[in-house]
């Protein structure tokens, strides 16, 4: 039976320090990528972003990995699977939210990707046999629902077309996010720590520099100092270590309270985008976040008799 597996018996555990101390750090350095995103794609605009992103996020994840003495795998199964997994986890969902934030506020976009739990609940439950639905989960669904549209009732009730198009690519990114957490858990057990963190932004960045040419083909590489600082914090920070933590939660604790991290991103992208950015703190941005955190409370509570 698949819930007798010694990794579901780690998972049912209560949270250590050391889990509490990643999922902080991963909610912070991820909270801030949104700001660091609207900056970028200013000058250098998604694609390019994303490529510089993967890049340096493989540079810095492979460092870490090779400081840990972590061994790459050598096998072309393990490494099908990073094909895919790559692109489906980092650079098809993290152009999706670059791209949709040339026409959104960072705060929305920090506040829509708080739905991948909500996501990864649903997957979970048709994927792995140790995260059913249950009353509590649905209930936490709806309310998150419910958050949702209240929070894109103000751009849906005006003209502004493309920014609906835009929040739209980042609930599609959240769908990415959670599919690939759940099949992530299941296919990378066998890969070494580190590892696990840097194979898929390898093979992001093979597939967004391939890809670049063809999408972009008059593509420029930025020179404001600004883009590059952007650049290297989504990268080093956003990607690299990111991912590393990432993937180390995933595999200690599980995909449903692994991704319970972006419910630290709604305050974390608010208030960075209302101070750095000017953005406009409305009634819809405050009472949605407020239901689609709640949400995510509910769905991930844990009683003591558990």
């Amino acid at each position: 039976m698949y819930l007798r597996d010694p990794l579901w018996l780690k998972i049912r555990s209560k949270l250590k320090t050391k889990h509490w101390i990643a999922f902080i750090a991963l909610g912070i350095i991820w909270s801030s990528s949104f700001l660091w995103i609207k900056i970028g794609v200013q000058e250098a605009g998604p694609t390019v972003l994303v490529a510089f992103r993967m890049l340096f996020g493989f540079l810095s994840a492979a460092a870490i990995a090779v400081y840990q003495k972590d061994q790459f795998p050598r096998d072309w199964k393990t490494w099908g699977i990073y094909a895919i997994l790559g692109p489906t986890s980092l650079a098809i969902p993290i152009f999706l939210i670059s791209w949709g934030e040339q026409t959104i506020d960072s705060a929305v976009a920090s506040i829509l990707n708080a739905t991948v739990p909500l996501f990864t609940l649903i997957i979970a439950h048709f994927y792995l046999h140790d995260d059913r639905m249950s009353p509590q989960k649905v209930i936490g669904l709806l309310t998150g629902f419910v958050g949702i549209v209240i929070l894109l009732s103000k751009d849906l009730a005006g003209s502004a077309h493309n920014s609906a198009i835009g929040q739209a690519a980042v609930i599609l990114a959240a769908l990415f996010y959670a599919g690939s957490a759940v099949w992530a858990r299941k296919v990378t057990q066998h890969v070494e720590g580190a590892v696990r963190g840097a194979a898929p932004l390898l093979t992001s960045t093979i597939f967004m520099w391939a890809l670049m040419p063809l999408v972009e083909p008059s593509f420029k590489i930025p020179v404001l100092p600004i883009t590059w600082v952007a650049a290297l914090w989504l990268g080093v920070l956003g990607s690299g270590i990111a991912m590393v933590l990432n993937y180390y939660l995933l595999h200690e604790i599980g995909p449903t309270r692994s991704t319970m991290v972006t419910y630290i991103f709604p305050p974390g992208g608010v208030l960075l985008g209302v101070i750095f950015l000017g953005e406009q703190l409305s009634w819809q941005l405050f009472v949605g976040g407020v239901l689609v955190i709640a949400s995510l409370v509910v769905v991930n509570w844990r009683s003591k008799h558990d």
